[in-house]
């Protein structure tokens, strides 16, 4: 939360994606290593629901687009105090160039998408068959809203784990990394963890990934929403993930 400021070109696109960081670092510690650079909005570092140890992922956004800039030249492949590997420095809102607003925008006005409208006046529309029909291939349902939703707990759906919603996201390109999944997911809802799997030899994405997402309804509009959706020049398969072993 901040305070809201006039759009402009000169603050548009300030956010920074970290990754690489070391474990033990503290918000604060990142704070200081990008304060250097000009005024820090706001900053986050990611953690595990479960153990609450670092990620080795943060967000910064700052002031301004131009001390951004800056701070991905002085320190995109650098090696902070107490890292043994180099952290990356990157633009955040860059899925295949788009910012994540741009993202949204085209998911909901794009003439393909069955649900226009914004997301949080989409929940009462949402036909409940077309959700699963979407999501894994349940033919036809009962036509109730998503209200009904609360009806599937104790279900045996594919998907679930222990910590929420797993997705299944299928065909990303080779140089897709975690960022792309966070912005794909995020505005959907509670997104737990990402993981893209890499080739052990090459360290390039194998094509595929997952996300784990907190809570039923959310995971469920994010598939609907993103199944099918062109990425760069890729089209992607997302649902959730069946017992079925993928190979890593």
């Amino acid at each position: 939360v901040s305070y809201a400021r006039p759009s402009s070109a000169s603050i548009r696109d300030a956010n920074l994606y970290v990754s690489g960081l070391p474990k033990t670092m503290t918000q604060k510690e990142l704070e200081q290593l990008f304060s250097q650079y000009g005024r820090i909005i706001t900053s986050r570092i990611l953690v595990d629901q479960v153990t609450g140890v670092s990620r080795g992922v943060g967000f910064i956004r700052f002031d301004k687009r131009i001390e951004a800039e800056e701070a991905i030249k002085g320190l995109n492949g650098q090696k902070p105090s107490g890292a043994t590997e180099p952290i990356t420095v990157k633009f955040a809102n860059n899925p295949s160039q788009k910012s994540s607003q741009a993202l949204l925008s085209q998911l909901y006005q794009s003439p393909n998408r069955r649900y226009p409208g914004p997301l949080h006046h989409q929940a009462q529309r949402f036909r409940l068959d077309n959700l699963l029909n979407m999501a894994y291939g349940v033919k036809r349902f009962s036509p109730i809203t998503i209200d009904g939703m609360t009806s599937l707990v104790g279900m045996n759906i594919p998907g679930h784990t222990g910590t929420g919603w797993c997705i299944f996201v299928y065909n990303l390109s080779p140089d897709s990394d975690e960022s792309v999944l966070w912005q794909l997911f995020g505005p959907f809802g509670a997104v737990n963890n990402v993981k893209v799997i890499r080739d052990f030899n090459t360290n390039k994405c194998k094509g595929f990934g997952f996300v784990t997402m907190t809570n039923y309804d959310e995971a469920a509009m994010a598939i609907a929403s993103l199944n099918g959706y062109r990425l760069g020049d890729r089209v992607l398969q997302v649902s959730f993930k069946t017992n079925k072993a993928h190979k890593s």
